[in-house]
């Protein structure tokens, strides 16, 4: 549910935006970064520059020969040697008033600064060389000072040069406007190409929703359609296999609340019909139907007793504990030996140990017994044990009954499915299915051999198993 007063966005405007977010962030912080490390390494070099030229007016004054004898020469000297660039200026100062100019067009006429010029002179009035940044003509400068004395001379000279730092740092914004521009583009190339991927990406998601919505209980046969090999290709495997079990599980509960109910209906139409035909007045008559009642009802409760012990193993996971099979074997023979009316016969222990549940082996291995002492004859010999085949173990029990009718071997396993042959025998049908699904929790199996003289029952399980539900 969308909470009142916030915007509803779906997953790939979010995935988009996200994208967006962080590479224009990452756009942002490299190139300021960038521009502000070429912007210092820029005004550094104007620097080497100004430097250069008082280094040059210095070498001017030293190398004279014959020496100079006056300020007025030494800066002469410098303003014809010193020629400044298209975008410097320079001026020479004799006791504050600007006196030499450069022969050639310069950025900025010095001279006519008055202003800037008695700044000058004041910084340099301490006799040391000032360097130092400006506002001039509208124009951001970068200016350096020098002194300029000669023994024996009382006039105090300064050569001023300056530079145009926004000529200098125009073509580093130049250049930063047009990354700005380029990553602009990018940007929205990447959202285009983000918005397709996104999409493609979460197809299956939109299916896997689209799919939800059509499933309802009546028609669960829609599923997605697997592409790609990705984790999101993986997701729909998942969830189509999920969808498989859930169809599964619901058809198998339907299947069962139609076999319950058919189950049900026998002993409560005869219920039904016995109270309704019930003469009240007859002792005898009420007695018969009491008891037929009580009959009815066990065979119900029995009923229930066994569909509840057939969910349990269908939805429990087994317990594995090494057991030592020849221990398991001889608690069985003895349990087995204490039903009446049969000769019960041990037939081999397998040795070692086996990864089992030991208690619902016990339990399918004793529904075996049982199931071979109803079909067999009185006073008859049956027996059971169990032996080593093959990485597994195999708990069988062999009876001396009339044996499974041939072409039904399939049907006794499954849920109430019940084999009458006249023998008489009642039974909920849900005994060899439960041994079924213990055996195949287990990675086992149940064997079956028939013949007109017995049959022969066996729950085989593997010796070891790390995952009892692989």
């Amino acid at each position: 549910m969308t909470r009142r007063g916030l915007p509803h966005w779906s997953v790939r405007a979010r995935i988009l935006a996200s994208m967006l977010i962080v590479t224009a962030l990452g756009m942002v912080v490299a190139g300021a970064i960038t521009f502000l490390v070429q912007r210092e390494r820029t005004l550094d070099e104007m620097d080497e520059r100004l430097v250069g030229s008082v280094e040059s007016g210095r070498i001017v004054v030293e190398s004279a020969n014959p020496q100079f004898v006056t300020v007025r020469d030494a800066l002469r000297a410098i303003i014809e040697v010193d020629v400044p660039a298209h975008d410097e200026s320079a001026v020479g100062i004799i006791d504050g008033v600007p006196t030499y100019v450069p022969g050639v067009d310069v950025d900025i006429h010095l001279e006519n600064q008055p202003d800037f010029v008695e700044c000058i002179v004041a910084e340099v009035a301490d006799g040391r060389v000032h360097q130092g940044t400006t506002v001039l003509a509208g124009r951001n400068i970068r200016y350096i000072a020098s002194p300029i004395t000669i023994d024996g001379d009382a006039e105090q000279g300064i050569y001023l040069v300056t530079l145009n730092s926004d000529e200098e740092l125009g073509e580093l914004v130049s250049a930063f406007t047009t990354y700005a521009v380029v990553a602009s583009i990018a940007l929205l190339v990447v959202g285009l190409v983000g918005w397709f991927v996104a999409g493609t990406l979460l197809r299956p998601i939109r299916q896997l929703r689209a799919a939800a919505s059509r499933i309802t209980a009546s028609d669960r046969r829609e599923r997605i359609a697997v592409e790609g090999r990705d984790d999101v290709s993986e997701l729909t495997v998942t969830v189509n296999d999920m969808l498989d079990r859930l169809d599964t599980a619901m058809t198998s509960q339907h299947q069962l609340l139609d076999d319950v109910r058919h189950e049900l209906k026998t002993p409560l139409t005869i219920l039904r019909g016995h109270l309704e035909l019930v003469d009240a007045t007859r002792v005898d008559d009420v007695e018969a139907t009491r008891a037929l009642a009580l009959d009815e009802l066990d065979r119900m409760a029995a009923l229930v007793d066994d569909i509840d012990a057939w969910a349990s193993v269908q939805v429990a996971t087994p317990v594995l504990v090494e057991t030592d099979v020849a221990e398991l074997t001889a608690s069985v023979f003895a349990k087995a030996s204490a039903l009446p009316g049969h000769d019960w016969v041990l037939d081999g222990r397998a040795a070692g140990v086996a990864a089992l549940d030991a208690h619902r082996v016990t339990q399918a291995w004793l529904q075996l017994v049982d199931n071979a002492a109803k079909y067999s004859p009185e006073g008859s010999e049956i027996t059971l044990g169990s032996r080593a085949i093959d990485g597994s173990v195999e708990f069988f029990v062999a009876d001396s009954g009339t044996g499974i009718p041939l072409g039904a071997e399939a049907r006794i396993f499954e849920r109430f499915g019940r084999i009458d042959a006249g023998r008489g025998i009642r039974g909920s049908g849900l005994g060899l299915p439960i041994v079924k699904a213990i055996a195949e929790s287990h990675g086992g199996r149940v064997t079956l051999t028939s013949s007109d003289s017995g049959s022969r029952f066996g729950i085989v399980v593997p010796v070891s198993r790390k995952d009892p539900e692989s």
